[in-house]
């Protein structure tokens, strides 16, 4: 009931904001001309200017985008908040050039009053933020009478903004929101009234949801690359300006620029967790060029992340309780899943987030089942609540882990974790206990999942739950899902998993204790893509029927295998191949 409220009441308080901001004055022009921030792929401006609109999953074959229903609220959010103007702008051609002028002064004459679902405080700052960035771009060729609708469109979004940034969630979308707005509070002409109040909105934030190692309340790796781009921004912005730059956004960058670095494999892209993808090529270079951060080493463990590596191999782990509270609602119950990524290769990874792929979709990336670890059989180690909206999954994670461990070791020759987490002990009375050692070299990965009753308590809950199965045993996987470049095989007559990667690394998977080895399907969640790509995943079947059960396990590199590989092979993501846009 209180959720309906609070759901009526910004309704209702968007209303009045739109309303207002209808007589609020036009920008008279720029300070001085935007220097574009954002950049985009040559390939797919060129595809939106053939009319390929393949946003949140979903492909839309049309030149007049605002007269298409819109497959899905997240396909018009991305629409409206017109990101894909980095793609135009990237191509730059005047094809690309006449179509993006088009579209966003068609914008500003259908929906430039407050109608339409763009106007919520994070699309609307996105949306400001690409406009000011490619002003060039869009008012090429276009006289004075011409432009007056699109500076009368930013003075209304700028007053927008000023009354309805601050109810925007927490995290990326209230950063998305304030960056627009200091934007163009200190880009635009007549805007000069908003700058104290953008200034101090943006110092509170800072305060507020960045944590003190850096991380955000979400736990999305990919969240916090934006939110690191966006202050970054803002610094710029206000260097350009003259302006004086809050300690509040320093200490901001100061404390993020380390986590995030602790959170990218060694082929510099993010761990997939929470939500999260591997985040825009070279995004967190130029950001950490724009930044004034020094380098340091990277640390053991940032926003509840623990971080192993050796030689060329990076091991990033899931290692602390998953979000809570509104945070929840992209949360996957994905305690000890770790992913390896060896030189410039995924090798291991987690599914990814469905989001872009419909609510069924979401769900199941979401599940334990989708990530590199251990999962009962039928269970998650976090369960999922009832969704707001089903329609739009996004249900909240409940009665998960309640106790999340880490212990590290570092020695000469090599790092150890040992972790574990309670999240099936209320179901099953067990606890998984996870240690990973990782050599120094790089090539040798070694594992130990157990599952175990641990107190009185635990065991007859175990036992209860055991009953149930008629003393079969419950049943449990071990998983470990690869990336859909790695290819895989059976080998030495069903005892072990060869993988080779695209750059000609040899990985072998070998383990020791009760289970069958087997080789299934499974998929690839990611951004950009009409479907879920499909790649393969180990898995280790097995039951435990004493309070306790253990599989040890290694992942290494063949011993023909050179210490360096030379591996110049250009990347899928880098290319952008023509099949950018393929089912598979």
């Amino acid at each position: 009931m209180e959720q309906g409220w609070a759901a009526r009441k910004r309704r209702w308080g968007n209303r009045l904001a739109l309303r207002a901001m209808r007589r609020a004055p036009a920008a008279k022009g720029f300070h001085a001309i935007p220097e574009p921030r954002t950049v985009g792929f040559f390939a797919k401006g060129r595809q939106l200017a053939a009319g390929n609109f393949l946003l949140h999953g979903h492909m839309v074959e049309t030149l007049q985008p605002w007269d298409e229903e819109p497959p899905s609220q997240g396909f018009a959010a991305e629409l409206h908040g017109m990101a894909w103007l980095d793609h135009m702008a990237a191509t730059g051609d005047r094809a690309a050039r006449l179509a993006a002028q088009g579209w966003v002064f068609d914008w500003i004459q259908r929906f430039g009053m407050g109608q339409g679902p763009g106007w919520q405080p994070d699309l609307t700052g996105r949306r400001v933020l690409r406009w000011l960035n490619h002003a060039m771009f869009l008012l090429a060729a276009r006289d004075e009478a011409e432009r007056a609708p699109f500076f009368a469109a930013l003075g209304r979004q700028t007053a927008y903004l000023a009354r309805r940034w601050h109810h925007a969630d927490a995290g990326l979308p209230r950063f998305e929101a304030l960056t627009g707005y200091l934007y163009a509070a200190f880009a635009l002409e007549g805007m000069e009234r908003h700058r104290e109040d953008a200034l101090t909105a943006l110092e509170r934030a800072c305060r507020e949801d960045i944590a003190a190692d850096g991380g955000l309340s979400n736990r999305c790796p990919e969240d916090l690359l934006e939110v690191f781009t966006l202050l970054s921004w803002a610094m710029t912005a206000l260097g350009e300006a003259e302006a004086e730059i809050p300690e509040a956004l320093e200490d901001a960058l100061a404390r993020i620029a380390p986590c995030l670095r602790t959170l990218r494999h060694a082929d510099g892209g993010l761990a997939r967790f929470h939500g999260g993808g591997r985040g825009m090529e070279g995004r967190l270079e130029n950001a950490l060029a724009v930044a004034p951060v020094p380098i340091g080493p990277n640390r053991a463990r940032a926003m509840g992340y623990a971080r192993l590596e050796g030689g060329r191999c990076s091991v990033i782990v899931d290692a602390s309780e998953p979000p809570r509270d509104a945070a929840a609602t992209r949360a996957h119950a994905s305690m000890l899943a770790f992913e390896l990524t060896s030189n410039r290769r995924p090798l291991i990874v987690n599914s990814g987030s469905g989001v872009p792929f419909g609510p069924e979709w979401e769900k199941a990336g979401r599940a334990t089942n989708s990530h590199s670890t251990l999962s009962i059989d039928g269970w998650s180690s976090a369960r999922f609540g009832r969704p707001s909206r089903p329609e739009e999954g996004g249900a909240p994670l409940v009665e998960g882990p309640s106790l999340v461990t880490l212990h590290r070791t570092d020695e000469r020759d090599g790092s150890s974790l040992l972790l574990s987490h309670d999240g099936y002990v209320a179901t099953h009375g067990l606890t998984h206990v996870r240690a990973l050692s990782l050599g120094e070299d790089g090539r040798v990965l070694l594992g130990e999942d157990t599952l175990a009753a641990l107190e009185p308590a635990h065991k007859t809950t175990f036992e209860a739950a055991l009953v149930k199965t008629k003393m079969r045993g419950i049943s449990y996987a071990l998983r470990f899902h690869l990336h859909p470049d790695v290819d895989a095989s059976l080998d030495l007559g069903g005892s072990a998993v060869s993988a080779a990667l695209p750059s000609g690394e040899i990985w072998v998977f070998r383990f020791d204790g009760p289970g069958r080895l087997s080789l299934e399907p499974s998929v690839y969640l990611e951004k950009g893509r009409l479907a879920p790509r499909p790649c393969q995943q180990i898995v280790v079947r097995a039951a435990i029927l004493d309070d306790s059960s253990q599989i040890n396990w290694t992942l290494a590199k063949a011993q023909d295998t050179p210490l360096a590989i030379r591996d110049i092979g250009r990347d899928d993501d880098l290319a952008l191949p023509r099949d950018l846009f393929a089912l598979d």
